[in-house]
Order: C-alpha cells, then structure tokens, then sequence
C-alpha cells in the first residue's frame, strides 16, 4: 500500500488480480478477469471537512491517514474479493442477503479498520509478551528488554510474510504490489506509462505501506524505553496506550524519509523499509502491469475530466 501525501497525491493498494489507486477526486480498482478483460470499480472521492483539516496536523494526521486508508481499500479490497469468487464459480447470494447497500459499505469500513487495528495490536503484543516472560529476568536494562522486544517482532513479521508468501493467492498479490510501484516510480519520473517503460522500473519504493511497518518496530523501540512499567501487564497497556503515538510519530518518519530520498547522504534512512519490501513485493508479469496502469489511467482521467469541469 502507498500512502498519499500532500506532495504526492496518488497512493495505491494492490488487490485480488488488480491493483487500487486513489487520485484527487476518485478511487479505482482495476482486476483481470480470467477470459483476460479488465474490469473497473470506481468510488468518487468525498472527503469529510472536519477529516481534511485533522489530516493537516503534523502527528495527527498519520492517525487519520492510515485509518482513513484501511477504510477505503477495504471497499476495494472486497470488490476484487468479489470478483474472484464470482470467476471461482463460488455463489454470491448468501453475501448480498447480509447487507443491503449502505450497510455493506459500512460493514467492510469498519472491518477493514479493525482488521488494521486488530493486526497491530498482535503484532505489538505477543512480542512484548514473549520478550517480557523469556528475557525478564535474565538481565536488567530496559533499552536492552526493549531492542529484544523489537528483533522479536521483527522476526515474526518476517516470518509471517514469508509464510503467507508460499501461497499462490498471496504470491500474485504480491506481484501487483510491485506493479503498483513500478507505476507510481515511472509516473515520478516521468516516463510514458507503457507496459516496456514500467517494467524498468524497480518493485521498491519509499512511500510503501511496507516500511511504515518497520518504522513502528524502530520509533517503538525508541518511545517505549523512555516508559518505566512494571510486570507483563503494565507492560502490555502501556503498549496499548502508546500504540497510537507510535503510528503517528511512524508516520511522520516515513514523510521524512521520503523527502530525502534523493539526497545520496541520508536516502539510506529509508533502507529498512525497503528490505522488507523485498518480500512484500515480487516482480510482475506484463499483464499484471498493463492492469496496473490501467488503473492508474482511468484515475487520472477522472481527475482530469473533473479539473476540467471546475474551470
């Protein structure tokens, strides 16, 4: 997942056999159907004023951004879902017989934020958990329980990606996450959006998803050493506590470091994030960028056409 920036306005997500990307006045999802057609779901953009000035406020704005992120890509998310089960031959009546039409927007909102939240927070606290009832008392230090605590969580992150990276389902998505990168980078730089000019292109980039997740596990281990606690369970609400502080500050890092990236002396800030990318993301086939730039067209079309209509 790319997340937008002021700077940057396009920011995409890749999904099931497509690829997500959100422009200025729309959302669009473009997947491959299996008799090779391309088919496009497309959500206009309605930003909420009270949510558009909150996302002005440095720190604050990483909260809301990635919550707000979470919610609208799950939309997406579960059309590409759709599709899928609808090509598997897999019947669709149970799914429109729970929901009717708000509802079922509403209902994958909130699912896709708090399977977010719900994912952050087992990731923040089974390894202080671990850490806490393995190493407690083998020494003193809290820096020291605090780097553990990190390298732990890191290798189960590390472990779960590439575990779920064996299937063929995450395999291919992991493509398409690549795909989007490469589209993101040709744009940034330039090039004509053909299949040939994107494939240069590398699967890397700095404003993924991927490395704000690493920028949780570093700016964590720094914020929680600067906090006393006492046993497991101090431990484990102070995590709880402090996680959105951690999201925010991780945020703002993740900013910083994008904006160095041309800057040969300090764009090796970003490298963590990028290394982790090297398993979340794999390189595409041709017709897994054509989706992808076929999705990025149609949402610059749209925000042309509506740049037009304002002038």
């Amino acid at each position: 997942m790319e997340l937008s920036q002021s700077q940057n306005i396009y920011g995409g997500q890749a999904v099931i056999e497509g690829v997500m990307f959100a422009g200025k006045t729309a959302h669009v999802t473009a997947v491959r159907r299996k008799n090779n057609e391309i088919s496009f779901f497309e959500v206009p953009r309605k930003d909420i004023p009270w949510v558009q000035t909150l996302a002005k406020i440095p720190l604050i704005r990483g909260l809301v951004g990635i919550i707000n992120s979470s919610a609208k890509g799950s939309r997406h998310l579960n059309f590409s879902a759709e599709v899928f089960a609808e090509e598997e031959g897999e019947p669709q009546e149970k799914k429109e017989s729970l929901f009717d039409k708000v509802g079922l927007i509403l209902g994958v909102a909130v699912v896709g934020v708090l399977s977010f939240i719900f994912g952050k927070l087992i990731f923040t606290l089974v390894p202080a958990a671990l850490e806490e009832l393995i190493f407690r008392d083998l020494f003193g230090g809290r820096i020291l329980h605090n780097l553990l605590e990190g390298v732990i969580k890191i290798v189960l992150l590390l472990v779960y990606i590439y575990i779920i990276s064996l299937t063929p389902i995450i395999k291919r998505l992991f493509q398409y996450h690549g795909a989007e990168h490469k589209v993101i980078s040709a744009y940034e730089a330039g090039m004509e959006l053909t299949v040939a000019n994107v494939q240069k292109f590398n699967t890397l980039h700095y404003r993924c998803g991927s490395s704000f997740i690493v920028f949780t596990v570093i700016i964590g281990v720094v914020i929680y050493s600067f906090v006393p606690h006492e046993g497991l369970w101090d431990r484990i609400l102070q995590r709880i506590i402090l996680l959105p502080v951690v999201i925010m500050v991780s945020y703002e890092a993740l900013r910083f470091t994008n904006s160095l990236r041309d800057t040969p002396v300090l764009r090796f800030l970003g490298y963590p994030g990028l290394w982790l990318q090297k398993l979340t993301t794999k390189e595409p086939d041709d017709s897994q960028v054509e989706v992808s730039i076929a999705s990025f067209n149609r949402v610059r079309e749209l925000d042309m056409r509506d740049q037009q209509a304002s002038n």
